[in-house]
């Protein structure tokens, strides 16, 4: 959550936790971790070519909680760009994924992010989906904000 809200702070705790992962195999946690370098670096051009690669190693790896992460992340960094094309693309790609019923929430997350409409969700948002709505899509406000200053 810290990369969302706080870009920094957040590149601090990247860094340590690179450290304290160095020389272990804890292979869903390392994806993790570039996950949230990417949630950190979203709106801008950093990291995107990193996503390709790091999408195609959680699908081998058969990591699905990672590759919603992942596409999560991108929407963000989509929704923070405007692009909301590309967040449709991202939210085609998480309603594959939750085709178990797991991470469906995601794709509704990422309906908010892009403040696109969202006529259906299998999601019982606590205090009501405009509220939830409200929060992610001003996390994407607040970083744009930040972007241009």
């Amino acid at each position: 959550m810290l990369a969302f809200t706080d870009p920094d702070t957040a590149d601090d705790e990247l860094h340590l936790a690179e450290q304290l992962l160095t020389g272990l195999d804890l292979r869903a946690t390392s994806f993790t971790l570039r996950i949230a370098a990417l949630v950190r670096d979203a709106g801008t051009l950093r990291g995107l070519e990193a996503a390709r690669a790091l999408r195609a190693e959680i699908r081998e790896a058969g990591i699905t909680a990672a590759e919603a992460a992942l596409e999560l992340a991108l929407a963000f960094h989509h929704a923070v760009q405007g692009d909301h094309d590309k967040v449709r693309a991202v939210i085609a790609r998480l309603r594959d994924l939750a085709r178990t019923g797991d991470y469906a929430y995601y794709a509704d997350i990422a309906h908010f992010m892009a403040d696109l409409p969202l006529t259906a969700s299998l999601a019982n948002w606590l205090g009501g989906p405009d509220e939830v709505r409200a929060r992610w899509h001003q996390l994407v406000q607040t970083r744009r904000t930040r972007l241009h200053t």
